[in-house]
Formats: structure tokens, sequence, C-alpha cells
């Protein structure tokens, strides 16, 4: 090849009557690998043969379910119930004193009864042959406003 130096090395140099032509190597195109594609474009072959990126429509998203009504339910009374036990641990906190006064006069009832039964069993008992005393009275007035007598006789 015949290089002039007045020429620029970016415009071609014409090449004499009958040399051939030597065309570069074809560069393959790129390829993109399957994971590599964007949503929404997918691979098409056109009619010719030829193929190419093309924008696809996107599936229709599937229709979700509703949230179940007992969850909703659930979720409604979560704050009554919570209020609830929240009301509850205020009412005992105010009714502990009481219920602490009420557990010492229980006990103090039960260490009397205790007592009662210790002294009863503690207690010496009689002789059954005993005779039992028996009394006995008689007593009559006269008129309204009359003098009472009386007798007593012990046996």
């Amino acid at each position: 090849m015949h290089h002039h130096p007045t020429h620029p090395t970016h415009t071609p140099v014409p090449l004499p009557y009958g040399h051939a032509v030597i065309h570069p190597p074809a560069i393959p195109a790129p390829r993109a690998l399957p994971a590599e594609i964007p949503p929404g474009i997918q691979l098409v072959t056109l009619p010719d043969g030829t193929r190419t990126l093309a924008y696809a429509p996107l599936p229709e998203p599937l229709p979700t379910q509703g949230i179940p009504r007992w969850a909703k339910t659930t979720a409604l009374l979560t704050p009554a119930i919570g209020g609830g036990i929240a009301a509850a641990g205020i009412g005992i906190s105010y009714a502990a004193p009481g219920l602490a006064a009420l557990t010492h006069a229980l006990w103090a009832v039960v260490a009397l009864i205790a007592t009662g039964a210790a002294i009863t069993l503690a207690r010496p008992r009689r002789a059954a042959a005993r005779p039992a005393t028996h009394i006995t009275q008689h007593i009559t007035a006269t008129g309204l406003f009359g003098k009472a007598t009386g007798t007593i006789h012990h046996r």
C-alpha cells in the first residue's frame, strides 16, 4: 500500500486498479445473557429471522386475596382487650391494700378459732359420773301489783 504523508491518517487512501480489497474479519455482536435482560424486555425473532430485543407487555398481576374477617375483628378488638387488661391492673393496684388488710383479718379469725380449739382441748375434762345440778323455781304473785314470792329448790 502506498501512503502519502500529505494525506491525513483518518482518510482512506485509494487503491490502484486491480489490487484486492481485504475486509477486516466480522466482529460478532455482543450478546446479553438472559439474566442481564431487564424485566419488560424479551428476545424476539422477527419475520425475516433477525433476533432482537423488544419491549413486551408485563403479565397481569394476580389479584390479591382480601384480609380474612377474623383477622380484621381481632385487630379491632386488640386495643380494647389491652385497655381492659390495663384497667384491671390499675384496679388490682388500688385494691391491693384492702386485700392485704382482708387477708390479715382472715388470718386473725383463723388464729382465734385455733386458739379456742387449743383451749378446749387443753381444759381438763370433768368426770361423767357426777350428777348434774337442777334448780327449780316457783314464783307466785296475787293481783296486778301484788308482791311476788317464790321458792328455789336445788337437787
